[in-house]
């Protein structure tokens, strides 16, 4: 198939072309062009700026592709300009289970109704993460719904190259005792292993879905279990108190993320329990390394 990737050249938009590499697909990637990217000649590659609306329409205009897999639209208005531009078989849109609100244990798809709320046409810095990401899935439910589109829905990624270090901030404030301005220790959350999340959204390009699914490691883990864990491995202990500095995860009620409707389509997610805590001792050994 002819695939347009918009982003993809970090973190598990890596993983994801490798794999529709891996399958036969031709794979053009559109970037503003100014990072390299690990494809070499097995991609095509085309420039615009995904948050001008007329870049969009003068780049993509009079091309059509298969599946356009897009991985940097925040808001209503950046699902406006690609509809507006591009000729396309699907449409599979980066999401988040941040629409949910509030997430819950055992989310489903369907917690989150597309319909059911005001769609405003928003640019990135008109509100929250959330809110924008809502108004996305807005404009896809409200004003595309005659198009055939996908919307993953994704928890924190995390991986060996999670650049946001997000999950290594705690273990770094362990092992340097800099205190840690923790909300909630018992919350159970999900949490996706970045080559996973971007297999997954490689395996959808020709899966017979329209609507929104979710992606997820299997069990849940709380950040009192990742404290405890690295404390056992390191021999310190964390430093907790209201003045410490405020931990990444901070206003996350528990939940977990049900992923019965991946799993239907034939895609099985690995269990966290099963590698979040090599990842652990991975960050552990950098930290001490770095001294």
């Amino acid at each position: 198939m002819k695939i347009l990737v918009i982003g993809g050249t970090r973190f598990f938009g890596i993983h994801m072309v490798n794999a529709l590499l891996e399958a036969g697909h031709d794979i053009t990637i559109a970037t503003r062009g100014r990072a390299a990217d690990p494809f070499g000649e097995r991609v095509q590659r085309i420039r615009l700026e995904r948050t001008d609306a007329q870049s969009m329409k003068d780049v993509l205009q009079g091309r059509f592709y298969d599946v356009i897999i897009d991985k940097i639209a925040y808001c209503s208005n950046d699902i406006r300009s690609l509809m507006e531009a591009a000729k396309f078989g699907k449409y599979i849109y980066m999401s988040s289970t941040a629409v949910y609100a509030p997430k819950r244990m055992n989310t489903v798809e369907s917690d989150f109704d597309g319909m059911g709320g005001e769609l405003r046409w928003c640019d990135r810095g008109d509100g929250s993460y959330s809110e924008v990401k809502r108004q996305a899935e807005y404009a896809l439910w409200q004003q595309y719904g005659d198009k055939n589109w996908i919307a993953v829905r994704y928890p924190f990624v995390i991986g060996r190259d999670d650049y946001t270090n997000r999950l290594a901030f705690y273990v770094e404030h362990v092992i340097k005792g800099i205190p840690m301005y923790i909300d909630d220790l018992d919350a159970q959350m999900s949490f996706i292993r970045s080559d996973e999340a971007g297999e997954f959204m490689a395996f959808l390009v020709d899966k017979d879905l329209t609507g929104a699914v979710n992606g997820a490691s299997g069990q849940t883990i709380s950040i009192r279990e990742i404290l405890t864990y690295v404390e056992s491995k390191t021999g310190t202990k964390a430093i907790l108190n209201e003045t410490g500095e405020p931990a990444p995860y901070n206003g996350e009620a528990p939940y977990s993320i049900n992923t019965d409707a991946a799993t239907g389509l034939g895609y099985r997610f690995s269990n966290l329990k099963d590698w979040i805590y090599e990842l652990l001792d991975e960050y552990i050994a950098q930290s001490i390394n770095r001294g």
